[in-house]
């Protein structure tokens, strides 16, 4: 009899990871989420939806005695009543991983106590903070705030003095960091994975395009040296090892103008640059994201096809519902979220456009703008 899964979250990362478990009924018999949205996108593939906010303790509690193991696709839970029902359920990855990545200011100190590249930073606990240490950082700098952010939604870039006290403001009282601006030349990742006992594996170095801080596309494999490409994944196998957690991380980094390699932010969980590798390769992030977790031999993570993945994102000009989508061509994949309401930047889907016939990045780049006017979406 396969296990049941509980997933803390249940939009498009759930749904996927929904989707991959029903193709593995022999260790995955039924699934069950948590997610404050009514239909939310992964019981729309026929996971049970436990209605309820990712902190709800309750909820928490009554999904671990339901659940033989419990993951999620949100960084949001509370890390320690996780912890307290590990008694119920085994929970990758682990309550502390969790506890120490949700929390950017204790990840990037993990992280730096590791000798693991990261930007310079600085906790702050006033905006005096935030003034004397742009004395030393200089501007641009960015103010963060450490927890439940994510899409730059909790990120404010401080360009001079004058905007120092709009940029504390913003926050509304949060916890806060400061990082060092780094001036970069490229935005990569690695989607790597660890298993339950100790089997690590990564993907070849995609490179990410952002729109308004918000992931745009994702180029597999990154268009950069065989040096780089190393550099990066080793810097991500280093990361995976000390952080000891099972499941799929998303590590995204900075390519310097002198080719070295800063981490910015993990993610403990499925990410949306690794959507690619749903066709581009071998073994899709949530099928590796669940053979992670259960215990299971990762599969290959070899790339198969160039591909460029590109997110569908809401349209700045309206909020509602939208028309479907259509898009047809050879060799492209649509993937919709069955999200009803369109809002401004929301995830709303992607597709895959894959080189299939031996194309190459540039090519399908070429391909891409062609294609960009069909995937704005459009008010009904």
């Amino acid at each position: 009899m396969g296990k049941t899964l509980g997933i803390i979250g249940g939009g498009q990362l759930g749904m996927m990871i929904a989707e991959a478990a029903k193709k593995m009924p022999q260790d995955v018999s039924e699934i069950i989420v948590l997610d404050p949205t009514e239909n939310c996108p992964a019981s729309q593939v026929g996971a049970t939806q436990i209605v309820a906010d990712f902190k709800d303790k309750d909820a928490i509690i009554r999904l671990s005695e339901k659940s033989d193991i419990i993951t999620y696709e949100i960084e949001s839970g509370d890390s320690d009543v996780l912890k307290s029902v590990e008694k119920n359920a085994e929970i990758n990855p682990s309550p502390e991983a969790l506890r120490i990545i949700q929390d950017k200011y204790l990840q990037k100190t993990f992280l730096r106590e590791n000798n693991i590249p990261v930007s310079d930073f600085v906790k702050i606990e006033n905006i005096e903070d935030v003034k004397n240490i742009l004395k030393e950082f200089g501007y641009p700098a960015l103010l963060k705030a450490r927890r439940d952010a994510y899409d730059g939604r909790g990120n404010y870039k401080i360009d001079s003095e004058n905007n120092i006290q709009e940029a504390y403001d913003y926050f509304k009282g949060q916890k806060l960091l400061l990082e060092k601006f780094v001036p970069f030349k490229m935005e990569v990742s690695v989607i790597a994975s660890r298993n339950t006992k100790g089997q690590i594996k990564t993907y070849p170095l995609v490179e990410n395009i952002h729109e308004e801080n918000i992931l745009r596309q994702t180029i597999a494999p990154a268009r950069v040296s065989e040096d780089v490409t190393k550099k990066a994944e080793a810097i991500a196998e280093k990361a995976m090892t000390v952080l000891k957690g099972a499941g799929i991380f998303g590590i995204e980094m900075f390519v310097t103008q002198d080719d070295s390699i800063v981490i910015n932010e993990v993610a403990p969980r499925v990410h949306n640059s690794g959507h690619h590798s749903l066709q581009s390769s071998e073994t899709s992030q949530f099928e590796q994201h669940l053979r992670a977790i259960l215990g299971l031999k990762l599969g290959s993570t070899k790339l198969i096809h160039n591909t460029i993945m590109y997110n569908i994102l809401g349209s700045k000009k309206f909020q509602g519902e939208y028309k479907p989508l259509e898009i047809s061509e050879d060799n492209l994949f649509l993937k919709m979220y069955g999200k009803k309401i369109s809002k401004p930047l929301r995830k709303l889907g992607h597709f895959n456009l894959v080189g299939s016939n031996g194309e190459s990045i540039d090519q399908l780049i070429e391909k891409l703008d062609t294609l960009k006017p069909k995937a704005s979406v459009q008010s009904i």
